[in-house]
């Protein structure tokens, strides 16, 4: 059959490259304190018991096959264009979606473009492809992986969920005819696992916390695994800012971030207010973005109910962002949503988390498009930063990474055109 099974094991070492060192599962004190960075008269920070996507898995998707990405605080995916980048922004967020409860339509728009052109239909006509990821946390490294079929009808074919060796979740499509799948999931009771149907357009993993009902050691395992991976994957924003949709006043609305970061005069009418510190260290970092002075970035009401935002230069000259280029636009943009959050940004966060036991994705396709030489090395100081305190992570794709190699607490991974690592 053309969607092979999901595997509990690492994918094989890479065409170009050697596989991602699978993760031992650590004692609970080890695996909840982050490492020393290395450098002389760091201090070690704080317990991180913040759940995180620690690996991307791309078994059989579009351009690529049995790829695993590595991803830290901060993450470049580098390579030519049709390396598969941007493909793999695309596959974080879908499972992100999935994640939050989204059905399979919702998460993959274009399902039969995620399967690998070479991919060809089994006996029954079904075709589909394989992705995966790593959340790390308390729970030590939790992995899951799901099949989908994307022809002839669009369902998850299958989905598991490991830990510590452990398979708490498998499900499987045992019936083309119904709309669900036999799910099987650890329980460690008086039976060894709890079986049950579940819809086949909706992530099993999501769905466990409303069917299990923690009463034995392995349910509780079994929940507490779920957790991690949902409120890892849940919290993501795509960005790619637009600077055209920058450059004219907006209405005032929610004072929310979208993507294109369309609406940030609206963004910055409320966040100056709200926040004072986090507005300095904006104006701050846009003086290494930006050209001549800046002493202050402003949001402007004008009488037709739109807000407009302008740069003050000092002795009370001020410049419109419509007079910036692409680049600065781009460079403000991102550094506004790396200062900000989950409050500011248009993201689907679990409410039922409190903010210090979650972390942000930023995912920035095309993370230096347009920016300098300056103005790319001071924006990913910035993400290193901001990802050292483990509130924001970032993935970003860039066409060239040999500029951030050497840049502290950044992992840039290498890609070829067929997609390997």
């Amino acid at each position: 059959m053309a969607v092979p099974s999901v595997s509990a094991e690492p994918p094989a070492v890479a065409a170009s490259g050697g596989s991602v060192p699978a993760q031992s599962r650590a004692p609970l004190d080890a695996r909840a304190v982050p490492a020393r960075s290395g450098v002389p008269g760091d201090v070690l920070d704080a317990l991180d018991v913040r759940p995180r996507i620690t690996e991307l898995r791309l078994s059989a998707f579009a351009g690529h096959r049995r790829a695993a990405f590595p991803l830290g605080p901060v993450t470049l995916l580098a390579g030519p264009s049709g390396a598969g980048k941007t493909t793999a922004l695309m596959a974080y967020e879908a499972l992100a979606r999935l994640a939050a409860g989204a059905p399979l339509h919702e998460a993959f728009r274009d399902p039969l473009g995620c399967v690998p052109q070479r991919a060809r239909p089994d006996a029954g006509g079904r075709r589909g492809f394989r992705i995966g990821c790593t959340a790390d946390g308390v729970e030590g490294p939790v992995r899951l992986d799901v099949a989908v079929q994307a022809e002839p009808a669009l369902r998850i074919a299958g989905e598991r969920l490991t830990a510590g060796g452990v398979v708490l979740l498998e499900t499987a499509l045992r019936d083309p005819s119904r709309r669900a799948v036999q799910a099987a999931w650890h329980t460690a009771g008086s039976a060894p696992v709890t079986r049950a149907p579940l819809p086949d357009d909706r992530l099993g993993t999501a769905l466990l916390p409303l069917r299990v009902a923690g009463k034995t050691d392995g349910q509780r395992q079994v929940l507490a695994a779920a957790e991690q991976m949902v409120v890892a994957l849940r919290s993501v924003f795509p960005c790619d800012p637009h600077p055209a949709s920058m450059r004219t006043p907006v209405p005032t609305g929610s004072g929310r971030l979208l993507p294109g970061c369309d609406n940030l005069a609206d963004v910055l009418w409320r966040t100056r207010a709200e926040c004072a510190r986090r507005h300095a260290l904006l104006v701050e970092a846009l003086r290494a973005g930006c050209a001549g002075p800046v002493t202050d970035l402003l949001a402007e009401p004008l009488g037709d109910g739109t807000v407009r935002a302008l740069l003050d230069r000092g002795d009370g000259l001020r410049t419109e962002l419509a007079r910036l280029g692409d680049g600065e636009l781009r460079y403000l943009a991102l550094t506004l949503v790396l200062l900000t959050g989950p409050g500011v940004l248009a993201v689907d966060t679990p409410g039922e988390v409190p903010d210090a036991l979650r972390s942000l994705t930023v995912l920035a396709d095309g993370f230096d498009r347009g920016l300098d030489p300056d103005q790319r090395r001071a924006l990913l100081r910035l993400a290193g930063r901001m990802g050292e305190r483990g509130h924001i992570r970032c993935l970003g794709a860039v066409s060239d990474g040999s500029w951030a190699t050497r840049v502290r607490g950044v992992t840039v991974v290498h890609l070829d055109r067929d997609g390997t690592s």
